[in-house]
């Protein structure tokens, strides 16, 4: 009996087995749904991927017959990974994200489509007028002047943090209308308010101490690349806003020179800084949150300031694009004006806190509701900067980068830290 019944579990489980090979069979060799397109799109892991998911719930009630494939990476696999799809003879995304420093790239190389003459076959409209303009002119190639080859999506821009409550304690001006009120500032505040450092920054090598730097060049009139191509990062100008900037660092917490985004926000929410000199809307959105902030209505966002010129913070918007070798190029398009229209957006922002592109929303009073700083989010994009546009941007980035951190460690004065970055950049350009 023992011997038929092993018989009978055998048959049983063998027929389970060929049943199912033959149902995935069928299953995966079905012709796709009639009518039914999936589009690929890659984008950055976190809050870019989860403010796609959001919209994502509306576009799949809206649109059946257009299936969404997401796939997020971190920073560096992202490029990696839409640079080898653009080089491949069918492009793997439909949708690419795309950080605004490689427009110049992908710009020159041809990889993207124009967004315009695509529009205009498909009978579709872009509607250019809600879009903040800087936000648009870097999803142009050559920048400004040349065709749309990406929409902006996330309108991320420079912002400054500083505790309200303690300049009005001590009777300080604000919001600062100029670095050198920054620097008083600072300075009055480290001096007589036990516990609590004047500024925060970031002084990391790489990106974020260039980042941190950048409007402090900018506002002292400095630039790393003129008009016409030539390096001037070591103009007086420049000279000047280094010393300002290293002036900061020293009412910063010890270990500066490490700091990066987790920091900042740290000392900022627990109320141990007086003044963040860059924050970006992605960190503030729960300061009033009494879960995780101590300074619960007590910080002000403001633009961050000018000096000899005018206020100058840096723009890192986001795009969308459409590679040149998608085989779904107006599904793709048809993505795009539905992650970047006014409606999407506005829910974007309130179901997650991503920053809008378009200045309708920006002005919305549900939005404004949630966060009181956008009109001043608003203002700082629309007199906000682009790094410069060239396709050699990471390799200027990495050697900036290298010699502010000499300066900040006392390794070089900020003569010697920009005459040696100016030196390294224009190898760099000459190719």
């Amino acid at each position: 009996m023992k011997s038929m019944f092993r018989t009978l579990v055998v048959v049983v489980v063998a027929l389970i087995l060929i049943g199912s090979a033959i149902a995935a069979y069928f299953f995966l060799t079905r012709p796709p749904e009639e009518g039914v397109v999936t589009i690929r799109v890659a984008a950055p892991a976190g809050y870019h991927a989860e403010s796609i998911k959001v919209a994502l719930e509306f576009w799949e009630k809206e649109y059946p017959n257009i299936k969404v494939e997401l796939s997020t990476f971190g920073y560096h696999d992202l490029y990696e990974k839409i640079v080898l799809s653009m080089r491949e003879e069918k492009a793997v995304y439909d949708v690419i994200q795309i950080d605004d420093p490689w427009m110049p790239e992908f710009g020159a190389a041809g990889w993207l489509t124009n967004l315009d003459e695509l529009a205009k076959k498909y009978g579709f409209e872009i509607d250019y007028e809600d879009f903040v303009d800087t936000a648009l002119w870097v999803g142009r190639y050559p920048y400004k002047t040349g065709p749309q080859l990406a929409l902006p999506v996330c309108g991320n821009v420079q912002l400054m943090a500083y505790r309200k409550d303690l300049f009005e304690k001590y009777g300080l001006p604000h919001p600062p209308k100029t670095w050198s009120d920054v620097l008083k500032a600072a300075k009055v505040i480290s001096e007589n308010e036990p516990g609590v450092y004047g500024t925060v920054m970031r002084g990391m090598r790489g990106n974020p101490i260039v980042s941190n730097f950048l409007p402090v060049l900018w506002a002292f009139g400095g630039r790393i690349i003129d008009e016409k191509g030539n390096v001037i990062l070591n103009s007086p100008e420049a000279v000047e806003a280094l010393k300002m900037w290293l002036e900061l660092t020293k009412y910063s917490p010890p270990g500066t020179e490490s700091f990066s985004t987790d920091e900042v926000k740290a000392y900022l929410y627990e109320g141990k800084a007086a003044i963040a000199t860059e924050v970006w809307p992605g960190w503030i959105g729960k300061l009033d949150d009494p879960k995780v902030s101590k300074v619960v209505g007590k910080v002000e966002i403001c633009v961050p300031p000018g000096e000899k010129a005018k206020p100058a913070p840096m723009i890192g918007v986001w795009l969308l694009g459409i590679p040149y070798n998608s085989e779904h190029k107006k599904e793709a398009l048809q993505f795009i004006l539905f992650l970047t229209s006014k409606r999407i957006q506005k829910l974007k922002a309130l179901y997650t806190g991503y920053p809008p592109t378009r200045k309708s929303v920006y002005q919305d009073k549900d939005v404004v509701a949630r966060y009181r700083w956008y009109p001043v989010q608003l203002e700082a994009l629309m007199t906000s900067h682009p790094r410069p546009r060239i396709p050699q941007w990471a390799k200027v980035e990495s050697i900036l980068g290298l010699y502010l951190s000499k300066a900040l460690i006392g390794e070089m004065t900020p003569e010697e830290a920009l005459n040696a970055a100016a030196k390294e950049i224009k190898e760099v350009l000459k190719g």
